[in-house]
């Protein structure tokens, strides 16, 4: 299989590299053509539609990966048209272009496409209601790739880290490093998913399409909501990384993380208060079952203390 792989210097796209390697030959994107460590890649820049067009063009793709995506949610509100260019529009173009070409995309999303005012795990087919501009847009991409008629997998996620790239976890590591106390806020809750877990559930997931006749494989098509089992708050899981941090040498001591409300830290561009995402379509279909997310918290603080020592 050949895959195009949009946005491999994420962290998200970092994990994919890796994870999708055995299924066949991966081309890795970038906006620069660069690729971590200085490897050269492809260039594809979403927010350019001739530059996608180029790299979808440049081979015959059997499945194409976005792991690409305007992810600055606060810059978001005061750059609409970029963010529906890379969340929305980009992925009408892709859509097109695989169901010319009877290609499979592979395409993540977002909880902010809900309003956060559940009270249960939201499943694939709850309401939509996004809050902001981010959400708007991601929602965008969602429907452009159902609507393009293109075979698709589209991963809901949230809350995602990973020991590279930018995220909360190294966020707070830096801050634990600088201050005596952290404030952060308790009134919002989800399943914080490092990316490694993402990377290896679209692999399973995949694994599973390939195996697939004709049928079956069109019985994939749709939307799966890809997060890790339980839930916390921001606090608690900074509390957790602080905890956990300490005790493995990476943070000098454990500092206290105190508990504010989302009306205390104020952001451009609102949050959903509540992020919980049902998995039980991606257990079902693909037989993949999310750890608890301490225990992909003890893997990533983990790795960070290997590469550390």
């Amino acid at each position: 299989m050949k895959i195009l792989l949009l946005g491999a210097n994420g962290q998200v796209g970092f994990e994919l590299q890796r994870a999708l390697a055995p299924l066949g030959e991966v081309s890795a994107t970038t906006r620069s053509g660069k690729l971590p460590g200085g490897i050269d890649g492809l260039r594809a820049d979403l927010g350019d539609a001739d530059s996608l067009a180029q790299v979808l063009h440049g081979a015959r793709w059997d499945i194409v990966v976005n792991a690409a995506a305007y992810t600055a949610v606060d810059r978001a509100e005061d750059e609409p048209g970029p963010a529906l260019r890379v969340n929305g529009e980009a992925l009408a173009q892709i859509g097109a272009w695989a169901a010319r070409s009877a290609a499979l995309v592979v395409h993540y999303s977002t909880d902010y496409v809900f309003d956060g005012r559940g009270a249960r795990p939201y499943r694939e087919d709850d309401s939509t209601a996004p809050l902001g501009v981010y959400g708007h847009s991601k929602l965008a991409g969602e429907i452009a790739l159902r609507e393009s008629g293109c075979a698709h997998l589209i991963f809901r996620t949230a809350w995602v880290y990973g020991a590279r790239g930018g995220n909360f976890l190294r966020t707070m590591l830096r801050l634990a490093r600088e201050r005596e106390r952290l404030t952060v806020v308790d009134d919002q809750r989800g399943a914080p998913t490092t990316s490694r877990l993402i990377g290896a559930a679209t692999t399973v997931a995949l694994q599973r399409w390939l195996d697939g006749d004709v049928a079956r494989r069109a019985g994939y098509n749709g939307i799966y909501h890809l997060a890790a089992g339980g839930e916390t708050t921001w606090c608690r899981f900074a509390r957790a990384i602080v905890a956990r941090a300490a005790a493995a040498g990476l943070i000098p001591r454990e500092i206290e993380v105190a508990a504010i409300r989302s009306v205390d830290f104020p952001t451009r561009a609102r949050r959903p208060a509540y992020s919980v995402l049902d998995t039980t379509r991606l257990r079902e279909r693909f037989g993949v079952v999310p750890p608890e997310w301490t225990q992909g918290l003890d893997a990533v603080i983990g790795e960070l203390a290997e590469a550390h020592n």
